[in-house]
Parts: structure tokens; sequence; C-alpha cells
């Protein structure tokens, strides 16, 4: 006799009559949500009596299905229609020039006009990936800032945003010409490597993707620091990371800017990351005192129900029309005037094949200019600067 008072075969006995109430219960669910999908003028007799009878299942199951229809509608992309989308900028605009204090939140959505897929639209990689489909791998090396980046980054010389946050690490806001002191990339920059043997960190930009060796809590890059020989990491916050380094981070500013705005304008996220950091609305402060909100997305966002504001469109269809109203040029992108090719540090003689990915180049049709106007290609030290494809040699045009 056990402990509990029932032998072997009894438990057994009660194990089985256990289960068979289990699958008798699952049965009579499958039996109603049949019955459920069917139309009321549809059902028998004897179907309406079972449904009577299952009040407490019934209730379930309508529960489950409101629930799931409301996940599909938050999934799903509005966009507002051309005069209601106008109106609502023509607002944006006054919020723009009346803020004291704007800073602009950007996520993926303002990267897809570059190619780069976002996270949650219906092509998205976590949307892709939930349906059991295969994700293309994009090349960005061939990304470009959009006209949202350098919309940011004109309004940024203007003096009418004070700061940007970033969850992309696509590095396009550094390439767009933002310096890096008016930005936060919180998720990390893809063309940054550091090493954090130095004191301070040393960091080293690249003209390629660093992150090819690297992964969710492996981050060494294969490269070494050139003063203390250490091994250099990037600088990439993976999902179930916390993100410690200093650059590009930039947490210290990014909260700072946060206490300090009257005004935030959200572009192309989901918001659901970003939620999650308080320091960034301003909770300790009372309502009322808190920023105003302003979110452009296709999405439902779980911080719609605060938004001053809420535009449904995309990014770079947006931005061209708020500049407008502004009076403000988009100044266009030049990749002879990216930041990146002045900020970057070329690979040391031996570390040219370090890397496999494609590196930047300023032009498809000829390799850049080095300091005495001889082609940098041609200077074996620094190889590790060009691609394939970005060493072609051309005759030189005349540079304005």
């Amino acid at each position: 006799m056990a402990a509990g008072g029932l032998s072997r075969s009894e438990r057994k006995a009660a194990e089985r009559v256990r289960r068979l109430r289990e699958e008798q219960q699952r049965e009579r669910l499958r039996q109603v949500s049949r019955i459920l999908r069917k139309a009321a003028a549809e059902r028998s007799a004897e179907e309406g009596r079972l449904l009577a009878e299952s009040e407490d299942l019934v209730t379930e199951l309508q529960g489950r299905s409101r629930r799931r229809e409301g996940l599909k509608r938050r999934q799903e992309e509005v966009c507002d229609d051309p005069e209601l989308l106008q109106r609502k900028v023509r607002e944006l605009a006054g919020a723009v020039r009346n803020a004291k204090y704007l800073v602009v939140y950007t996520g993926a959505g303002i990267s897809t006009a570059a190619s780069i897929p976002d996270y949650r639209g219906p092509n998205g990689v976590w949307t892709l990936l939930q349906k059991g489909r295969s994700i293309r791998a994009a090349d960005l090396s061939e990304a470009e800032p959009t006209l949202t980046h350098m919309s940011i980054t004109r309004l940024y010389e203007q003096k009418l945003v004070q700061h940007v946050v970033s969850q992309n690490c696509d590095g396009l806001h550094l390439r767009s010409g933002l310096p890096r002191t008016a930005i936060s990339e919180l998720h990390g920059n893809m063309y940054i490597e550091v090493c954090t043997a130095c004191t301070p960190n040393r960091e080293y930009v690249r003209v390629f993707d660093v992150t090819e060796r690297t992964a969710l809590h492996r981050h060494q890059t294969g490269r070494a620091c050139h003063k203390c020989g250490a091994q250099l990491r990037d600088t990439i916050v993976h999902f179930g990371e916390r993100g410690t380094l200093g650059q590009p981070l930039n947490w210290e500013a990014a909260t700072q800017a946060a206490s300090k705005a009257d005004t935030i304008l959200c572009l192309g996220s989901s918001l659901k990351v970003l939620k999650k950091y308080p320091c960034l609305w301003c909770m300790t402060k009372p309502p009322s005192r808190r920023p105003k909100l302003y979110i452009v997305n296709l999405q439902w966002t779980p911080k719609d129900d605060w938004a001053a504001l809420k535009l449904h469109g995309k990014c770079d269809d947006v931005m061209r029309l708020l500049m407008d109203e502004l009076g403000l040029e988009i100044p266009p992108y030049s990749r002879w005037q990216d930041p990146i090719f002045s900020l970057a540090t070329p690979l040391r003689a031996g570390e040219e094949g370090s890397h496999s990915r494609k590196s930047l180049c300023r032009s498809q049709e000829e390799p850049p200019l080095g300091d005495r106007g001889t082609p940098l290609s041609s200077a074996p030290a620094l190889g590790g600067w060009f691609g394939r494809g970005c060493t072609k040699r051309t005759k030189r045009k005349k540079v304005l």
C-alpha cells in the first residue's frame, strides 16, 4: 500500500479515468467549435441543446476567437487616405515647429525603402518565420540612407530635432550625416567593432559588416586591437541580451534626451521593444507632464492610446509631406560625401582575409581617392576598405 493510501493498480485506474475525462472534454470542445463555425440558422436542434449545455465552453471559444481577430487586426497594415494623411501631416508640422525639445525614435520601418526587411510587417522577418517560411539574406552593403534618414538629418541641422534614438543596427543614420553625439543606436551598429580592453573603449569604424562571425552571446569578430592586441568585438545587442557598451549605444544621451523632451516622434517602429524601457517614456512623471507622442506606422503599436496623433502611412511618404509643409529641402544622399569613409579605420596588412563581406565603396564606377589623389585600392595596407567589385579601375572622371 502506498503512502497516499492507494495501491499501484488503484493509481493506474485513477490515471486512466483522468485521461478519459480529458479526452472527452477535448472531444466536446471540438464538437462545440464545429457547431459555432456554422451559421445559427444551419444548426440542428440537437446542436442547439449541446451549446446550451456547454455554456462555459462556448464562452471560452468565443473569447479565443475575439483574441485571434484582435491579433490579426493588429498585424494588418492600414493606410490613411491621401486627404486625411495631409491633414495629419499639417498637424504634425505644427507640433515640430512648436516643440522645444524634439526627440525622434526610429525602427526598421524607416529602412524598408532601402530594401532592408522589417520585423513585424507582412513580409517581416518574424512574420515569415512564424509562418514557417524561409527568409532571404539581405545584402546590407547595397543599402543607402532613405528619404526619411536624410530628412531627419536636415531637421537636426535646422535645430528642429535634438536627438535620435534608433533600434536599427544598419548604420544608416550615421551614413546620412548625423553626428555621433546626436545618435543613440541602442542595438548597435553593424559597421563598428570595439576593443573593450582599452580604457576608454577603442572604436573601429569599418566599411564592411563586422558581424560575419558573431552571434548571440558570441561577439568576437576575429580581428585584434591595433593598440593593445586584444580581441575586438561587435556592438550588436541581440534579443535576450543587455547592451552595456557606451558607444554606439549611447544610452546616457538617450535617457537625457527623453527626460528633456516635450515631443517624441516615433517613425517606423512597432514599439514592442522600446515600450519596455520606462526611461524613454518619462513614466515617472505625471501624465500631464510627459512628452506629446506622435507615431508614424502602418500597424498598431502598444503606445497608440498614448499618442496625440497616429499617422498611418509609409515613413518616406509622411516625411516627404512633412518637409514640404515645413518648407525644407531634403538633401540627396551622396556616397562621395558619406561620413563612413572619413570615419573608417583601414585594415592592417594581413587582415584583408579576416572577412568576406562586400565592402562599401564611394562609386560603382571607380575606387575612392586617397589623400594624395591615388586610388586607395592601389595601397596594400588599405585593401580591407574594398570588397569584390569595388576595386575596378576605370578612367578617372573629374569630381566637382
